[in-house]
Parts: structure tokens; C-alpha cells; sequence
């Protein structure tokens, strides 16, 4: 119903702000990270937004990145968490390590988040790991194909994702973009470093 809300900031928490848009003033939950990157009361502000009506209430949720909301609503559409946990989860992770954390089924790094214990973290790896869900992952590389590629045979070759992007990018720093072979095997030498 709603897709987001551009107005003025007017007052802030930790997980909340209020936001004054047309003489409305709009209470919205927000994830931990968020709050630490707005800007002062007064100043003009831009959310994603996700609405969650439920039996009894209606909920704006508020997000600085189409990804972080993205992330929100496929969360919560994995059994047993809620908006809260979602929103939870989203604010103590990155985006990209949590994905990384999924594809790699690692319950230690998930378990470490509040409101996530071992048997959730399963759960997400499980519904999550799903290749439908797997294929609306978005993990953003440079937009050249030959870095896609190369990214994909360091992620085959069982690198995880930190450090093959890592490698990928020191390697077209040094200016290797056109050539696969040579891109993979530079970004090998990268990670041997």
C-alpha cells in the first residue's frame, strides 16, 4: 500500500522517528543501524516503507535502502518471525553477511544476533537457502558480466563471498577487466596475500 515517504524529520529514537509529510505526522519503527545515519530533527528525510496490518494494529516499518526493506519482507515471511525479530535482524547485520551467513549456512554468525537463537537460525538457512529466495538475493557487484563471472568462480572454488569480493576488487583496481582467466587468476593471487 505504501512504497515510501519523503518529508521532514521530526523527532528521533533509537528505533523510531516521526516523520511530518502534508501536516501528517507519521510514527515509524525503525532498525537499530538506522538511527546512528539520520540526519537532525528538521531536516528533510527519505524512507522506504513496509506496512504491516495485523489484528490489532497498523504498522509503518522504515528503511534507508530498498534492500534493507526487501530484506524485512522476505523475513517475515519465514515461519516464526516477526516483524520485531525482522526488524532486529536487519539492524545488527549487514546486509551482505547476512546473505553471505545464509548461503553458507553459518548458525554461529546468526546466532549471535539478539532475538536469534540456534533453532531460528536454522530455520532461516532453511526457508531461506530456498533457490527461489536464493534468486531475489541481491549482491552487488561491479555490472560487468566477466565480474560476475569471476566472482562466481571464486564463490565455486569455496571462497567465501567477504573475500572474493575483496580479491575481485583489488584485482580491477588493477585494471584486469576484460579478461576472465586473468581476472580470476590476479583476484587468486589477491586472496593468497
Amino acid at each position: 500500500m505504501y512504497e515510501a515517504i519523503c518529508g521532514i524529520l521530526h523527532a528521533k529514537e533509537p528505533h523510531k522517528v516521526v516523520v511530518e509529510t502534508g501536516g501528517v505526522f507519521y510514527r515509524l519503527l525503525i532498525p537499530f543501524s538506522t538511527y546512528s545515519q539520520l540526519p537532525a530533527p528538521d531536516h528533510s528525510i527519505f524512507f522506504y516503507l513496509s506496512y504491516i496490518v495485523r489484528e490489532d494494529s497498523q504498522t509503518l516499518y522504515a528503511f534507508l535502502k530498498k534492500e534493507e526493506r526487501d530484506l524485512f519482507e522476505q523475513l517475515i515471511s519465514v515461519s516464526g518471525i516477526g516483524p520485531k525479530t525482522a526488524l532486529g535482524i536487519i539492524g545488527h547485520i549487514e546486509i551482505e553477511a547476512f546473505h553471505n551467513a545464509i548461503l553458507l549456512g553459518d548458525t554461529t554468525l546468526l546466532s549471535k544476533i539478539p532475538g536469534v537463537g540456534k533453532k531460528t537460525a536454522e530455520r532461516l538457512i532453511l526457508e531461506m537457502k530456498d533457490p527461489l529466495r536464493v534468486s531475489k538475493v541481491k549482491i552487488t557487484f561491479s555490472t560487468t558480466s566477466i565480474t560476475n563471472d569471476a566472482m562466481q568462480a571464486l564463490l565455486n572454488l569455496g571462497y567465501n563471498l567477504p573475500h572474493a569480493k575483496k580479491a575481485i576488487d583489488a584485482a580491477l583496481k588493477e585494471g584486469e577487466e576484460t579478461d576472465l582467466a586473468k581476472l580470476i587468476s590476479l583476484a587468486l593471487q589477491k586472496i593468497r596475500l
